[in-house]
């Protein structure tokens, strides 16, 4: 057992949550039972059993384990090139069946870089060369065997508008070429996703009925029957308004990731009801599509009602970086507190990983990180950070 006490705890709880604890304490205690948070409060309502290891956090600053909901973390490893690069499979337009879980390096020093900054869960997958790119898997930011870093698996299908499909493939003198092209493509898998879905389900155990296996198929089945999002890669406002059009055209649940126009659509977006996860924000206007990047969006799209994440890309920028990220949003004008959940609760809501991470609550994950100042800030250091309960050297 383990007791964190002197705090003062943000505890980053969803509001209206059924645990019923705090926003903050000034002085608070959180106990650790092994991998799990096991008691939450204020000195005078946790009592710290006997023989626990104290940790003394007088002074310091107490928060969950930052988020990033969008992630390339362990698919294009440091330093290396092309060996290390496992994140495009830029030979095929549609690769549902591709899995991030077997192309992550998680002794890469990308992740100590995580660490770092105060990251202890990613969403990490494949790139945006294809118009599906296959499977995203949420992960921990330790660990040296990927299986044991899951924390859920696949959580998501990476799809991408825009102009990196369009690039990739037009060099190949192969479609698509166009956005028509892109949005056909996607459509037309996901009719046949559609169709051999209900061959299956019409055959039942006739093997004579069945349709032949198809990989492909198989995993776009949690896609069209709404289990399954799409993690929709989109920068302009068209290419936003494309993937919300074929999204509702077929009852699918999504994210839109990148959202680099959505300060233009806010409203359009907000009606969608899908969440966005914004960025990066962070560097050059690389492209044409990012012409309208900015810190900005972040705030446009909470003002105007809409769920955010915030996230770096990685390794687009350092995944550390995103607390950065998150201070240059309030510094744009989004309400701090609202920074702070846009990498640590909304993260794991919109990612669908609330029940182990994302807050400081009884039976989550004791993903936690003590800070010596203020996270958002340059000169911010992780003073202690503990994932899964056990404290990261």
């Amino acid at each position: 057992m383990k007791a964190i006490i002197n705090a003062k705890i943000k505890t980053m709880a969803p509001k209206g949550g059924k645990t019923r604890v705090k926003d903050e304490y000034e002085k608070g205690v959180i106990l650790i039972d092994g991998k799990t948070i096991k008691e939450v409060g204020s000195e005078k309502e946790v009592k710290i059993p006997k023989g626990a290891e104290i940790i003394n956090a007088r002074g310091k600053l107490v928060l969950p384990g930052f988020v990033d909901a969008h992630s390339h973390l362990g698919m294009w490893e440091e330093s290396i090139g092309f060996e290390g690069a496992d994140g495009n499979e830029a030979t095929d337009p549609v690769t549902p069946h591709l899995r991030a879980i077997d192309a992550i390096y998680p002794l890469d020093e990308g992740f100590e870089n995580a660490r770092g900054g105060g990251v202890t869960s990613v969403v990490t997958g494949p790139g945006s060369a294809n118009v599906i790119g296959g499977q995203f898997v949420a992960i921990k930011t330790t660990g040296h065997g990927v299986d044991d870093m899951v924390i859920k698996n696949p959580i998501a299908m990476k799809c991408a508008f825009g102009e990196n499909p369009k690039r990739v493939y037009n060099s190949k003198g192969t479609a698509p070429t166009t956005r028509m092209a892109v949005a056909a493509i996607l459509r037309d898998t996901l009719n046949k996703a559609k169709d051999y879905n209900d061959r299956k389900k019409a055959a039942k155990n006739d093997p004579l009925k069945k349709p032949a296996f198809d990989s492909k198929m198989e995993a776009m089945i949690p896609v069209v029957e709404g289990k399954l999002p799409l993690k929709i890669h989109a920068h302009r406002c068209d290419d936003i308004l494309t993937a919300i059009r074929i999204a509702k055209e077929f009852n699918l649940k999504a994210t839109l990731d990148h959202c680099t126009d959505g300060s233009l659509i806010a409203k359009e977006v907000k009606e969608s009801g899908f969440d966005a996860i914004i960025g990066p924000s962070f560097g050059s206007k690389s492209k044409l599509e990012l012409k309208h990047k900015s810190f900005k969006t972040a705030a446009d799209l909470y003002e105007a009602g809409v769920k955010i994440a915030i996230m770096t890309d990685c390794p687009v920028h350092e995944q550390g970086a995103l607390p950065l990220f998150a201070g240059m949003a309030v510094k744009a004008g989004l309400p701090r507190e609202e920074a702070l959940r846009a990498i640590t609760i909304n993260a794991a809501e919109i990612t669908g990983i609330a029940n182990r991470v994302g807050s400081i609550e009884p039976g989550k994950d004791a993903d936690i990180v003590i800070w010596g100042k203020d996270p958002l800030s340059v000169e911010a250091k992780t003073w202690k950070v503990f994932i899964d309960g056990e404290e990261i050297k």
